[in-house]
């Protein structure tokens, strides 16, 4: 690894820009090491130590085939494009690499050219999109939308024309061979390193062994960078949802075999047009009595139909669905019977699909689509398996109804890390109070080697942490009007050049709508504009504020004086109320811990490590952080906080602390 990563070493001699540190050799070795001899090993590598490389290349000295997961696309694409073809020139052998993201990220042919004889375009507009799609997919080697740059994100038409699963007919498909995901699969299976994304990683791993088969090719390493976000991640794949889109979707391409089967439309269409109403019902229910849109036109009229009211996450009880009269006999609630009717409509869907004889071949997946549906809306709302928390969430024109495991650790200890030779998981921030237990315990590790890198970075001189004196509670009702004075003031001190964090929406809009009527500086808020789009103008315009939530505490990298100053409103604990947090808390409580101080805490510790980490970036940045939060120094917690933060100086003078940037 010092051949390597040295000051005279490979690296060295083909980067002009290359900083020698001796973490990223540590790093590099530890890597090497649990590839070699297995076992799991946890690496918290502080900001700018450069994991990146020290995972990637004893990676490609393995020998054998290695996954690396990370916690987003965009960070596949920088493995992927910017990462491996720097090490294929400098690396003395040959090596394959290949990027696997989720189906629905790419195009089908067979779907395609389907497409080309149906209506599915919205607009004039899109007449021009579409063409540009169909010269595209004649061209691109990958059939990766993510190649579309120059088209808008959220084309109407593509969920009409991608791959996704649910409408893949495998080797009955003429365009099989020629098919992009068939290509990326067989390439997969010649790769020395596999880049995936946790969401594809996981979805893989709940599929092993069942009647589908895997998705990914089979390995006995694999690398998870951002390992903090496992978590969560896991948690949804091994789990369940259904939600109004999934009906639609369904709904909409049954629709299209009714077309073509004359002799048993009418039943089929009966059906379906029964199963819409019903869906509609049911959803709209979770609305709290809002309204329906009823602008939709054209033959997808009565199951497009949109759901307005506030978005929000919310516990579903068994109790919303029947109750227990005086002789204990259930009685089903008005919710109860909007369910029951919508399962009777499935079950005519099925009874409909399966009368249909020497049917298309996209009829067997039609049919198994609609099974799964009953069984997971059943196992949603009927269900009574204590280890899952059921929930919903309205978010947009959506809602969707969740089983979740309360705990995962069991089902990643058995399923994961007892199945495979090799694991390292990785991230900035991992610990909480300089101890992995926290992380160790959610994800279900007994047994690990254990490494803390610390940064090459000189904190103390390059931030200051500012903590302004005699804040108010962040409860009270004067906190809003403190804190944006507070910010008020340091942007002042620091000329701009910041980005101003939430833990709420609701909070964000309300300090900017306050906040940018008193400074002169450039304001944007999350939300005016794509994540990419919004960086972008930040970085380009001098003076810049961006106010924003927690997509923008992780993951965001802008170096140089563009950002200058990093301020946090409140300690990011997580919501309370949210459904699978309380039942994680209760979980815990029941087992005997303290889930404030086994869960709150260190998960909020880790959160904040990550919002704070989005200003120093490299060795020339300077810059003032500042936690608005008054429980950092009121509270007892708050000392495991500071431990758990870098060696920062800390004042309450803003002065003292500005003159960072001088």
């Amino acid at each position: 690894m010092e051949d390597v990563f040295g000051p005279d070493g490979l690296i060295a001699k083909h980067h002009p820009n290359y900083e020698y540190r001796p973490g990223q050799v540590e790093m590099a070795q530890a890597v090497r090491e649990t590839i070699e001899k297995g076992g799991l090993t946890l690496i918290e590598a502080g900001t700018g130590t450069g994991k990146t490389l020290a995972y990637l290349i004893p990676a490609l000295a393995a020998g054998r085939r290695v996954v690396v997961s990370t916690a987003t696309k965009a960070l596949q694409e920088q493995l992927y494009k910017k990462d491996i073809p720097l090490l294929q020139r400098i690396i003395p052998r040959q090596f394959n690499a290949v990027c696997m993201k989720g189906r629905s990220n790419y195009v089908c042919l067979s779907r395609l050219k389907k497409s080309e004889a149906m209506p599915v375009l919205k607009g004039l507009e899109e007449v021009d999109y579409f063409d540009e799609v169909r010269k595209w997919a004649a061209d691109t080697e990958t059939g990766d939308r993510a190649e579309l740059t120059n088209l808008p994100e959220d084309l109407s038409f593509w969920p009409q024309i991608d791959a996704r699963a649910d409408i893949c007919i495998g080797q009955k498909c003429p365009d099989y061979d020629a098919c992009f995901i068939t290509q990326m699969r067989r390439k997969a299976l010649e790769a020395d390193v596999v880049i995936v994304n946790h969401h594809l990683f996981f979805a893989d791993l709940a599929l092993r062994g069942g009647e589908y088969g895997a998705v990914l090719p089979d390995y006995d390493t694999v690398i998870f960078d951002e390992a903090h976000e496992l978590e969560d991640v896991a948690a949804s794949y091994f789990g369940c949802s259904v939600s109004n889109y999934r009906i639609t979707d369904l709904i909409q391409d049954a629709q299209k075999i009714a077309v073509n089967e004359a002799d048993k439309a009418a039943e089929l269409t009966k059906a379906l047009a029964r199963l819409a109403q019903r869906a509609d019902t049911f959803f709209l229910s979770f609305r709290g009595g809002g309204s329906i849109d009823e602008d939709e036109s054209g033959p997808s009229r009565a199951y497009s139909r949109t759901f307005k009211a506030g978005d929000g996450r919310y516990p579903l009880h068994r109790a919303m669905f029947a109750s227990i009269n005086r002789d204990g006999n259930l009685i089903p609630t008005a919710k109860g019977e909007t369910f029951m009717a919508l399962l009777k409509a499935v079950d005519r869907l099925l009874f409909s699909l399966k009368a249909i004889t020497d049917g298309p071949i996209e009829l067997e997946n039609i049919v198994r689509r609609t099974e799964e549906l009953k069984f997971e809306l059943e196992f949603v709302v009927m269900e009574e398996d204590p280890t899952f928390v059921r929930w919903y969430e309205t978010r947009g024109r959506g809602v969707f109804i969740y089983a979740t495991p309360i705990d995962v650790s069991m089902i990643l200890s058995e399923k994961l890390f007892a199945e495979i030779k090799s694991a390292i998981l990785t991230s900035a921030t991992m610990t909480a109070g300089r101890s992995f237990d926290f992380l160790k315990s959610r994800l279900g590790i007994a047994h690990s080697r254990n490494y803390l890198i610390e940064s090459h970075f000189d904190f103390e001189n390059q931030a200051v942490l500012y903590l302004p004196k005699q804040m108010p509670d962040p409860r009270s009702a004067d906190f809003l009007h403190r804190s944006v004075e507070e910010i008020v003031q340091i942007l002042e001190a620091t000329s701009g050049r910041a980005f101003v964090l939430f833990t709420s929406i609701s909070s964000m809009q309300e300090s900017y709508e306050r906040v940018r009527g008193l400074i002169e500086f450039p304001v944007f808020m999350q939300g005016q504009g794509s994540k990419t789009g919004l960086l972008d103008r930040f970085r380009t315009t001098k003076g810049a504020v961006l106010f924003a939530t927690s997509s923008f505490w992780q993951g965001v990298d802008v170096q140089g004086e563009a950002l200058s100053c990093v301020i946090i409103a409140k300690l990011p604990f997580a919501v309370p109320s949210d459904p699978v947090v309380a039942a994680r808390q209760k979980y815990i409580d029941s087992q005997g811990g303290n889930s404030f101080y086994d869960y709150s805490v260190p998960e909020a510790v880790i959160t904040l490590k990550q919002g704070l980490g989005r200003l120093i970036r490299s060795t020339s940045d300077r810059g003032v952080l500042s936690v608005l939060d008054p429980r950092l120094r009121t509270k007892a917690y708050g000392r495991f906080f500071l431990q758990s933060l870098p060696p920062w100086s800390v004042t309450s003078n803003l002065e003292e602390a500005a003159a960072v940037l001088k």
